[in-house]
């Protein structure tokens, strides 16, 4: 289980891609000033894991100017520096933020004033592909994906989406939206090439990954981890209150706790045939559909580490899939 294609770009990537938010290792704040938690990490680290991936078979690396208020791209332009051509490069626009400051900036602060905190105005798309070409250290973007579900698409974001690939600064786009009406919009964009979605055992959106197998477009999954839990490391005794992802789960009467119980019910199928937790929920992903790339993130090598494993497994078959979504209705409980 090691290559998968980028949807119909014939890109060929690994079949699991790594998420970059936590390597910027740098937290920026929100609008109201809200910090965005993201744990710590040095420059120095994050450029040995980002090697240590590659050497493990990593060929795809998933980020955004958001991450750090442009951190994440340093990294990872300095990391690969002299490698480019060994890797693809996915990383996302429309978010509006002083990187000097790291903070996303409130409306009436800049230029572009469409919205608070983001932008979808041509002519800010490509101010923030300049950006982060510069930050990446490269002269293109493999991937280029719009950062906000929702949004009001029109010709002209097609056009200036189209102009960055004509110029050679892009080479595909794609949108991170969990909705199926945003990926049946840019789905016939002569360039779209993929759709990322919140994605794992738990949640996610079949309509839109039905659209991604339908366009022949490839469904990156984040969150495929389901914010740890997932990792076997998060149980009912857990304090998950102390910010991130986690902050306002429920874990004893909301819907994580609810997953938490059938993730017991399910681990001795996902870790069957000498997987760990983790690499069976990868694998899952894996056999749900040909279009799934998953992206998990990652904060230490021992993790890198463990998600990798899961190329060396098969997914998951057709009757491992039933037998777990049985066990999520209720039916074997």
């Amino acid at each position: 289980m090691n290559k998968r294609n980028l949807g119909k770009s014939g890109v060929e990537v690994s079949a699991m891609g790594l998420g970059c938010m936590s390597i910027a290792g740098t937290p920026w704040t929100w609008v109201d000033g809200s910090p965005v938690e993201i744990g710590t990490c040095s420059e120095e680290d994050a450029i040995k894991m980002l090697h240590k991936a590659l050497d493990l078979g990593i060929t795809f690396f998933d980020t955004a100017d958001l991450y750090g208020c442009g951190r994440s791209e340093e990294r990872i332009g300095k990391a690969f520096s002299g490698k480019r051509d060994n890797i693809v490069i996915a990383s996302k626009f429309a978010y509006r933020f002083k990187e000097s400051e790291r903070r996303i900036l409130s409306k009436g602060e800049a230029q572009f004033q469409e919205g608070v905190g983001y932008s979808i105005e041509p002519e800010y798309i490509r101010l923030c592909c300049e950006d982060s070409l510069r930050r990446l250290n490269t002269d293109y973007i493999d991937l280029y994906q719009l950062h906000h579900a929702g949004a009001r698409i029109q010709e002209e974001h097609y056009a200036i989406l189209e102009e960055l690939v004509s110029e050679g600064k892009i080479r595909w786009y794609g949108w991170s939206s969990d909705h199926p009406e945003d990926a049946e919009r840019m789905s016939t964009w002569k360039h779209c090439t993929a759709i990322q979605q919140e994605f794992n055992i738990f949640n996610g959106n079949l309509d839109t990954l039905a659209v991604c197998e339908k366009n022949n477009l490839a469904s990156i999954n984040r969150t495929c981890l389901a914010a740890g839990l997932l990792s076997g490391k998060i149980n009912s005794l857990t304090d998950s209150s102390n910010g991130g992802r986690t902050r306002d789960w429920d874990l004893e009467q909301g819907r994580e706790g609810a997953w938490l119980r059938k993730l017991e019910a399910i681990r001795e199928i996902l870790t069957s045939e000498g997987r760990t937790l983790v690499q069976g929920a990868l694998c899952w992903l894996w056999g749900k559909s040909d279009a799934t790339i998953p992206i998990p993130g990652f904060r230490t090598t021992e993790q890198l580490v463990e998600n990798c494993g899961a190329l060396e497994h098969a997914p998951l078959t057709v009757k491992q899939l039933e037998e777990i979504e049985d066990i999520k209705r209720g039916e074997k409980l």
